[in-house]
């Protein structure tokens, strides 16, 4: 049975919107625990709304609020009438004994306000929904937005002490030390770049970028099959650029180190179908979930990055790759697009407590040469707000036919940028023919800076590609 509004009136509380502004008035020390709660138009009556703005603007002066400087800064902007008089303002101290309740009167306060924000965002929603010119799909993406809207905008803000913090701290610095594992976030399968990072760190932006046909795709494919094939890690996909049946085709490729050339003509041997066979079997039940959007909007990428995650429980997710993400204000400056974005991902990744991966093209001037941070395409707010970001290096072959013949491709990783850990490079193998990165033999890496011993070699595979074409046992540890 459907609930029935009481009288029509929205939700709101006239006793608590007094009670908050009676105890400021008789404590102003409780106004920093209100502000982080409340804002004028958080009021539902206009004349408490007008009282709580003087309020706040004699915060922002740095005044103490009481009865005369309320009455004297509404004076002053041609308000004290609007909000009721003086009389009004003398008798809200009535209305609370004391102000050791504000913040639990100022959290009903924003609870009413919140539910009338839905009640007004259903009203638009519902309005759209009759309209026959409005379009299902936008006016579904419209009331998704203004629904995040809501719940962004009433996010809570937490002050932690170092009491809260050093306990928790101690007790994972501890379990760290009793396992002894170099890795506390999801590795890439590249070891040298996973002792770099020790793994793709949670709620982390990390940033892959690389001139066009330099290999981001394969990279991305590269550490998602180690990722979710063989360490049986949740990770989500966004493909913006290839279908879903291109990726599972490229990632079968890479599994059976089969030639994608002979895939797509049909040219293959009874052992590469054995090989396919086993790898398909491999890949079968692995927790990858693929989404295939051309020209994906941020917003729903946001809405599906957060399915995903409560859904499918996915650790870390891919994005291929931040040029084709639309953004919700298309007319805009391309680099206030990118720069909204970039903010979005790094927001998200922090919001979902995972680490995101995002690819990112590389600016023509960069073409032949390493690139560097100020060639990120699109926004340098990119730079500004991921952890990480790494570069894709290499030599381009003469030809395409030349590249694909090649055996193995030498090719430099550049961590350029890691917020909380060291930079340099990592030496992989690029394997053109199913598009795929390898480990080199091992080696340490170029090391930037401190923290890392040059001579330390370890392995993570049993098996390595090696320059010649073909495969030698890795070095023990």
């Amino acid at each position: 049975m459907p609930l029935e509004l009481k009288d029509n009136v929205p939700p709101n509380s006239e006793e608590a919107e007094r009670a908050v502004l009676g105890a400021l008035l008789l404590d102003w020390s409780s106004m920093p625990t209100v502000i982080a709660i409340l804002r004028p138009e958080r009021f539902y009556y206009r004349q408490n709304q007008i009282v709580f703005d003087a309020l706040v603007a004699l915060y922002m002066k740095g005044i103490t609020g009481d009865i005369i400087s309320v009455v004297n800064e509404l004076t002053t902007n041609g308000k004290l009438n609007e909000a009721g008089g003086s009389g009004y303002i003398s008798s809200l101290t009535d209305f609370v004994p004391t102000s050791a309740n504000v913040e639990y009167y100022a959290g009903i306060v924003k609870e009413a306000s919140i539910r009338r924000d839905l009640i007004s965002v259903s009203a638009e929603i519902k309005l759209s929904a009759y309209n026959d010119q409005s379009n299902s799909k936008q006016i579904l993406d419209d009331a998704e937005q203004k629904i995040f809207k809501i719940n962004d905008d009433n996010q809570s803000t937490t002050i932690y002490q170092m009491k809260d913090l050093i306990p928790s701290l101690i007790s994972l610095i501890d379990s760290r030390y009793k396992t002894h594992n170099a890795y506390t976030g999801i590795t890439s399968g590249f070891v040298d770049l996973d002792m770099m990072t020790s793994g793709f760190q949670n709620s982390e932006l990390i940033i892959i970028g690389a001139r066009p046909s330099m290999g981001k795709t394969a990279m991305a494919l590269s550490m998602m099959q180690h990722i979710a094939i063989d360490e049986q890690i949740p990770t989500g996909f966004f493909s913006l650029e290839m279908s879903a049946n291109q990726i599972m085709q490229r990632l079968l490729c890479q599994e059976a180190r089969i030639s994608g050339g002979k895939l797509r003509n049909g040219m293959m041997k009874l052992d590469d179908f054995k090989h396919l066979q086993e790898a398909a079997g491999r890949c079968y039940g692995s927790p990858l979930y693929i989404v295939d959007t051309p020209n994906m909007k941020l917003l729903d990428l946001r809405a599906m990055a957060r399915r995903m995650r409560a859904n499918y429980g996915v650790r870390i997710i891919f994005i291929d790759y931040i040029g084709l993400i639309t953004s919700e204000h298309t007319d805009a400056p391309i680099y206030e697009q990118i720069s909204e974005i970039s903010k979005s991902l790094k927001a998200l990744a922090r919001e979902l407590g995972i680490p995101l991966v995002v690819l990112c093209q590389v600016a023509r001037s960069a073409e032949g040469q390493e690139p560097n941070l100020s060639e990120l395409r699109g926004s340098g707010s990119i730079e500004q707000d991921a952890d990480v970001v790494m570069f894709i290096h290499r030599e381009r072959a003469k030809t395409a036919a030349d590249e694909k013949e090649a055996p193995v491709l030498d090719t430099k990783l550049i961590v350029a940028k890691q917020r909380n850990g060291p930079i340099g490079d990592v030496e992989l193998l690029f394997i053109p023919s199913y598009t795929k990165f390898e480990n080199k033999e091992r080696k340490s890496f170029n090391q930037q800076s401190s923290g890392y011993d040059n001579n330390s070699q370890y392995s993570q595979s049993s098996e390595s590609y090696d320059e010649n074409g073909g495969y030698a046992q890795a070095p023990e540890i």
